[in-house]
């Protein structure tokens, strides 16, 4: 931005993310915080307060400070979070302080020198579009400079700042609908990778005191995050395929940067990529659960998910891609579960937002029930799923752009995709389905295998996904779609 211009300020797919000391500076935190503020005392909801969390990227705890000076100022009560939590807890507190809203400081998956503003609703889940519109609002009327927060030790001494812990009260938030002593009571081995990130020690402390046995790595701070993206996908989890290859585990357990995500291994250290992982959820609510509410998922997600509602009779809805859409379809249509490609798993008997911790223990818990029936591997369990909801033959390929010549790129194939897109990718012919335009153009196969080219919110690359009913038929569909984005 040039001299004086304040940065344009708009929330992607989850939140907004900037290139720290770039755009994500301590005055954007403060304009992000002051709309949030506004709209708060504009609902009449100031007194119920306003939670604030932090992850342990470079910085976070510095700019969440900053957040809760400018709510401060506004006479906002404060419950800023002792230290870095996983995102969901910041969900967890909203819903059980009823607070007016949540603010995270995370770039959740993002490389390491970014950071980001989340926003969560008064129900928990992702602040849905309309509120969002209504923060970048109030955004676009501030500068930046003019800004002043009620310093932070002046608002602890008036007692507007809570310091919480949120352990005790989500592990009993847990236990309402998992038996975690009947988990750690398994004689089980599993390893658990948060990388570096804020999820590290979790799981191990909910699942001690057992005969299960918790392997951590990548547990301690590392804000470059050992040099990889803290995503749990290949090839950033590829060390713990490498570590349980070696034997001795039952499961794996995979987190992001920021614990909203989840994904798994099975025993013999093969990656139960994102999609499958969604089907087991799906299978495990709609069997083990007998749930047999709505399923929603996102644009992007599994086709298992269709086909093991077919089998169940359950419903399944969809929405376009991030949580801001999913949380809100799963309250509207009273739905158990929802997913999106990313790993990111929400239910309504725990919250209606990501939750990679409960996932993960959901995933264990599944795979403890299936043993009780004779599957006693998740291998088993995963072909046992297979069988049920079809093959998913998954993999995402990331084009990255640069920076200064997204808009144009995305404003290029929009256009294309949409006008003129190709009946053939490959030797596959095909039928396109345009979708909303910030999620490209989805495009199938007569067996319902399909290619998603759509654009990230969250960084400059269009993202190109194919699920198949075979190997060789997705890359033959993810060749064509990077080839057609590359030009």
């Amino acid at each position: 931005m040039g001299a004086g211009v304040p940065t344009k300020i708009v929330f992607g797919t989850d939140g907004w993310r900037a290139r720290i000391g770039d755009e994500f500076t301590f005055e954007n935190v403060r304009r992000l915080a002051e709309g949030v503020a506004r709209v708060v005392v504009q609902d009449g909801s100031a007194a119920r307060g306003v939670v604030i969390a932090y992850d342990r990227r470079f910085g976070s705890e510095a700019f969440a400070a900053t957040a809760a000076e400018m709510l401060l100022a506004h006479d906002i009560p404060v419950a800023y979070a002792a230290t870095a939590v996983p995102t969901q807890m910041a969900s967890y507190e909203v819903v059980a302080r009823g607070a007016a809203m949540g603010i995270v400081i995370t770039a959740s998956h993002n490389p390491w020198m970014d950071n980001g503003f989340k926003v969560k609703a008064p129900s928990g889940a992702a602040a849905g579009p309309e509120l969002l519109k209504r923060i970048e609002a109030e955004i676009a009327t501030t500068q930046g400079p003019e800004l002043r927060g009620r310093p932070f030790a002046d608002g602890e001494a008036a007692g507007l700042v809570e310091r919480y812990d949120p352990y005790p009260g989500y592990k009993k938030f847990v236990g309402r609908n998992l038996d975690l002593a009947k988990l750690a009571a398994q004689p089980l081995s599993i390893m658990v990778d948060p990388v570096y990130g804020a999820g590290a020690g979790w799981i191990g402390r909910l699942l001690a005191g057992g005969k299960l046995r918790v392997t951590e790595m990548r547990s301690e701070r590392n804000p470059w995050f050992g040099g990889v993206n803290p995503e749990p996908i290949r090839p950033h989890i590829d060390p713990v395929l490498d570590a349980m290859r070696g034997g001795g585990y039952d499961l794996g357990l995979l987190l992001d940067g920021d614990a909203d995500r989840a994904g798994a291994v099975t025993e013999r250290g093969d990656f139960i990529h994102q999609l499958q992982a969604f089907g087991l959820l799906a299978y495990y609510m709609l069997e083990h659960k007998k749930d047999l509410r709505p399923i929603v998922k996102t644009v992007n997600e599994s086709s298992m998910g269709e086909r093991l509602g077919a089998h169940y009779g359950a419903k399944v809805f969809e929405t376009p891609v991030g949580f801001k859409y999913v949380g809100p379809k799963m309250i509207e249509t009273g739905a158990s579960m929802g997913g999106e490609e990313s790993g990111g798993y929400g239910f309504a008997m725990h919250l209606p937002e990501r939750d990679g911790i409960f996932a993960d223990l959901l995933l264990l818990d599944l795979l403890v029930r299936e043993r009780e029936r004779g599957r006693t591997t998740m291998s088993e369990v995963l072909a046992h799923v297979q069988s049920i909801g079809g093959e998913s033959h998954y993999l995402r390929v990331d084009v990255h752009v640069p920076r200064g010549d997204y808009p144009a790129v995305k404003e290029r194939l929009a256009t294309q995709l949409v006008a003129a897109p190709p009946s053939v990718l490959g030797t596959q012919s095909v039928r396109a389905v345009p979708l909303d335009t910030k999620d490209g153009v989805k495009f199938f196969t007569a067996d319902g295998s399909w290619l998603l080219v759509r654009f990230s919110g969250t960084e400059p690359l269009v993202r190109v996904y194919a699920e198949a009913t075979s190997a060789a038929l997705r890359d033959e569909l993810l060749g064509a779609g990077e080839r057609l984005v590359r030009g």
